[in-house]
């Protein structure tokens, strides 16, 4: 089988190894598409670790940072239960960079690591389940605190979080979604789908629309897509109630007294969790979460540098490799 192996940018090939067959409890994947994460993708070219103290070793383990993938069960170990062969199925975890990834022909996964989708849609409209996973896993909380249905919701950065993060929104009945991003282009992309109501570039937005503390907000709740100390600061400052964090943090944020009164709060992160995952399919198959809009291109694995490129541009949001291509 095929296998893509990243070397140190802007070296990559194409090997060829035995399909591997699955052990107790696990199940081998025919990866039918399998998307891009731009954050690992863009972070692993340019050798800048995502989180605070990883490193990475080229050449990259092979098959990775690939874990956004749909295919179909081809072959399944002893003891699986979860799943058959002939099922179409998404990954909703990512299992780690230390094992091979799903830049691949086929794929070694635990069977509690890939769930049932749609064997009636394109893989363009499943493979980014686990990116869908992992915004997912917002919602009980900011439901429990009351901070979505029938509010004013702010989307900080929107990329394929902030896009999945506004249809979640509008799902769970938020009055408004406002959308907020550097790129005219993301900002009309989102408009023109429906994903927001408005979007706007903070850098030239008149203040007098979104005024900041201690003025009177006109946000009730922000979902911050970006980590940047600057874009979360921005958003506490216009946003009255909540602020949700899912971003990748990498610096301290300030809580200043004018977010004391009327109170702010802030929301980490509680993890990636299977209930998340089934919320995001059943989204799916409502039509309410529509993942293939994010997949602006597709292309067959052997073209990695020319999709890493595009998402360097932002002239594609999400790329869908087809590994037999």
């Amino acid at each position: 089988m095929k296998i893509l192996q990243i070397g140190a940018y802007p070296e990559f090939e194409i090997i060829e190894v035995p399909i591997p067959e699955p052990g107790s409890g696990e199940v081998l994947l025919k990866v039918d598409g399998v998307t891009t994460c731009p954050q690992w993708d863009l972070h692993l070219r340019h050798n800048s670790p995502m989180f605070p103290g990883h490193q990475f070793t080229y050449p990259y383990t092979p098959g990775q940072p690939g874990h956004e993938a749909t295919g179909t069960i081809a072959a399944q170990g002893p003891g699986v239960t979860e799943v058959e062969v002939g099922d179409r199925v998404s990954t909703w975890r990512d299992q780690g960079h230390a094992i091979r990834g799903c830049y691949a022909q086929y794929a070694i996964l635990g069977a509690e690591n890939v769930i049932r989708v749609p064997a009636s849609l394109p893989v363009q409209a499943t493979a980014p389940l686990e990116l869908a996973m992992c915004v997912g896993a917002m919602i009980p909380m900011l439901t429990e605190m009351q901070a979505i249905k029938r509010k004013r919701v702010g989307i900080n950065g929107l990329g394929p979080a902030g896009l999945i993060a506004a249809q979640m929104m509008r799902a769970e009945d938020a009055s408004e979604i406002i959308g907020f991003d550097l790129s005219a282009e993301r900002c009309g992309f989102a408009v023109s789908q429906g994903f927001v109501d408005c979007a706007y570039n903070p850098s030239t937005l008149d203040e007098s629309m979104y005024p900041a503390r201690p003025n009177r907000t006109q946000i009730d709740t922000g979902i911050d897509c970006v980590g940047a100390k600057a874009s979360v600061e921005w958003l506490m400052d216009r946003v009255s109630d909540t602020v949700a964090l899912f971003g990748v943090q990498r610096e301290n944020y300030d809580f200043a007294p004018r977010h004391y009164h009327p109170a702010l709060r802030l929301c980490g992160y509680r993890g990636h969790s299977r209930a998340a995952a089934e919320y995001a399919v059943s989204l799916i198959e409502a039509g309410k979460l529509n993942l293939a809009a994010l997949v602006t291109t597709s292309l067959p694995l052997g073209r990695y540098n020319e999709a890493i490129d595009l998402l360097e541009k932002q002239q594609a949001i999400k790329v869908c490799f087809l590994p037999w291509g």
